[in-house]
């Protein structure tokens, strides 16, 4: 007798275009290597059972990528017709065989990323739990820090009302960017702020992997003084050896991982005690179940947890986390949900509705630039 409960009947991926109000410039922009972002490609997965339970899943891309994660997750979608939405990582698993000529990195594997959320929305919602809940919460709210307001491009007069606006509005962190050709400014920006805020408002700052390992070091001795939370991939991401150099010289947290693409590429990150403080992106490596593994990895290694980007979901994902992680809050994604995350006493609240509590706009469907339907919808 089978023992499957339900069977998956429909899904359909989209391609959305999100337009940012302000173009978004960090390091990568002044040291001529990438264009200032303009607006982030969302690919949402949406699943139906027979016995018609939903979910929502997405992914995304900066810059360029989402035409070809629409393009992968159009491909492997049908696999995932009749089977049993219960069975996450075994069809985690089947997707990723179903593009491996591809690898298990990448493009390939964010593509994988928005089915995976959807899943487990879908195993929360018919549970009645939030996503927290159903992953085994630790808390019901957790640490958040703001990134938006303090990028490269924000002049530094308006970088210290935004500093005290995301403060007022109860975000408990504030991250700068950094990274400028000028060392001098990047100190005078760090300077600032510490000054406006206190001493005991916690400051994070982020270089964007623009630093060689000579200047990674003098920056990182320069930034002692400012008892700052961590310096965030003041090399290239994938310099094991030089995050490890610096983590183990000096008393700041070194904090990366954001751009590592799958759990074995932060497997050896973690290897080489390469960061204080991991910073893993769950669509970015594949989804819940590829994050789940780096999370219990970076327990194991007595690490700091900081999920990248993305709160809508990570809220849950950080709630989850034994150690107490931080969340950072970006705003950008607020347009494609009808709900809203709440801020209070520095630290976001977790949602209590079922799944991620979340639901598609309007808006969102209106900037849906390419969709893919397979199987009958309920």
């Amino acid at each position: 007798m089978s023992t499957v409960q339900d069977r998956i009947a429909w899904v359909r991926v989209s391609s959305c275009v999100l337009p940012l109000a302000t173009p978004i410039s960090d390091a990568k922009v002044l040291t001529g290597r990438q264009k200032p972002m303009t607006e982030v490609v969302m690919l949402f997965a949406e699943l139906q059972t027979a016995d018609g339970h939903g979910g929502l899943g997405f992914s995304y891309a900066k810059r360029a990528g989402g035409p070809g994660q629409f393009a992968h997750a159009k491909e492997v979608a049908p696999v995932l017709l009749g089977e049993d939405p219960s069975d996450i990582a075994r069809l985690w698993n089947k997707l990723a065989w179903a593009g491996a000529s591809v690898g298990r990195s990448g493009l390939a594997v964010q593509a994988l990323g928005a089915f995976d959320v959807a899943l487990y929305d879908l195993k929360a919602r018919r549970a009645g739990l939030s996503l927290a809940k159903l992953l085994g919460a630790w808390r019901d709210s957790v640490a958040c820090y703001n990134t938006s307001g303090g990028f490269l491009h924000t002049p530094l007069e308006q970088l210290l009302v935004n500093a005290a606006a995301s403060r007022e509005r109860g975000i408990g962190g504030i991250k700068l960017k950094m990274g400028q050709p000028d060392r001098a400014l990047d100190l005078k920006r760090v300077e600032a702020v510490r000054r406006h805020l206190g001493d005991d408002a916690p400051l994070m700052v982020d270089a964007n992997q623009q630093w060689d390992r000579p200047t990674a070091q003098r920056m990182c001795r320069a930034l002692e003084d400012f008892e700052l939370v961590w310096i965030e991939e003041p090399l290239d991401a994938y310099d094991h050896a030089g995050h490890a150099a610096l983590a183990a010289a000096f008393d700041t947290p070194i904090a990366t991982g954001e751009m590592l693409t799958s759990a074995a590429e932060h497997a050896d990150l973690i290897r080489h005690h390469a960061a204080d403080v991991l910073m893993p992106d769950a669509p970015r490596v594949g989804g819940i179940t590829p994050f789940l593994k780096v999370a219990a990895m970076a327990d194991a290694a007595g690490l700091m947890l900081a999920p990248h980007f993305a709160m809508e979901l990570h809220v849950h994902l950080a709630a989850a986390c034994p150690s107490e992680p931080w969340v950072e809050h970006f705003d950008w994604l607020e347009p494609l949900f009808n709900e809203r995350l709440d801020i209070r006493d520095g630290r976001m609240v977790v949602p209590t509705r079922a799944g991620l509590g979340l639901s598609l706009s309007e808006q969102a469907r209106a900037w849906t630039v390419a969709r893919f339907e397979c199987g009958t919808r309920p």
